[in-house]
């Protein structure tokens, strides 16, 4: 086996261990658009791994932004198959660098306490960690068709980013972050102590449905463009975005139980999302 192949399928394996939604919706891809995309998706892991999971993620992201300008300029930092392979797609596509570049400094909010004031604030944090997402991805499932298909992308990114908020409370405010708006919480009513106390209060389901619904609009105004997508791309973005919305009503069904419990969406109900779009 080549180098190169080899270095796609470390990427294959980081997306599949990381994320079986993606994994399962982008699998319907062409090859070589399938192989991007898991080089692409091994950064982005690669760095919300280091804010999260790093023991020194100040200086560990530091590296990391060091070796990608390197990259930049045409490096393959330390030989690392992440970089192998990311050479290959930015070969391969006509890459832009922005979100990228936007991604590292999006995740570097999470290196401190996070308090988000405004829904304006929360979306462009959105912005920086998750739309980033499907602009680095629209020149490999939408080439020549970037600038139609932009806005689209940025909106589903705030859908999936906020869809991750409301069903990662409890986790996030184990590692000191709140991404609920304060302006929201303050409009219902709910408190900080009630939040800390993990307590499922009116005031919280409130907070919870106002955000839940912006998350839901965005799913739909991000679904008006998919007609400018390539056929191939399609029901991969749809899939996607139907089986994380999903995450919802999951979060629904168990009661709104975030502070104590993951919710997620279970393979059945992926597969009838997936056959659905057939």
């Amino acid at each position: 086996m080549n180098n190169l192949q080899a270095s796609y399928d470390y990427c294959r394996e980081v997306m599949e261990h990381h994320s079986k939604t993606f994994s399962k919706a982008f699998s319907a891809l062409p090859k070589q658009q399938r192989k991007a995309v898991w080089a692409i998706y091994a950064f982005c892991r690669k760095v919300d791994d280091i804010v999260d999971e790093g023991t020194n993620p100040v200086t560990e992201l530091a590296v990391f932004e060091c070796e990608f300008n390197r990259f930049l300029v045409g490096e393959v930092p330390g030989g690392k198959p992440m970089w192998i392979a990311l050479r290959d797609v930015f070969h391969q596509f006509e890459m832009d660098e922005q979100p990228f570049i936007d991604m590292i400094k999006g995740q570097r909010k999470d290196l401190y306490p996070i308090s988000i004031a405004t829904k304006e604030e929360l979306l462009d944090y959105s912005y920086h960690v998750a739309s980033t997402v499907g602009l680095m991805l629209l020149p490999v499932i939408a080439p020549g068709k970037e600038k139609e298909v932009r806005q689209g992308a940025i909106e589903l990114g705030y859908a999936m980013q906020i869809t991750n908020i409301l069903r990662d409370i409890g986790e996030d405010m184990q590692r000191k972050r709140m991404y609920l708006p304060m302006e929201t919480l303050l409009k219902h009513g709910c408190s900080m102590d009630s939040l800390r106390n993990g307590e499922v209060t009116e005031a919280f389901i409130n907070v919870w449905e106002e955000l839940a619904t912006d998350a839901e609009d965005y799913y739909a105004r991000a679904m008006t463009s998919i007609s400018a997508y390539p056929v191939y791309s399609r029901i991969p973005v749809k899939g996607a975005a139907f089986m994380y919305r999903a995450i919802l009503n999951s979060v629904r069904g168990n009661g709104y139980q975030v502070f104590r419990e993951r919710n997620f969406v279970d393979e059945e109900t992926k597969k009838q999302i997936i056959a659905k779009m057939q």
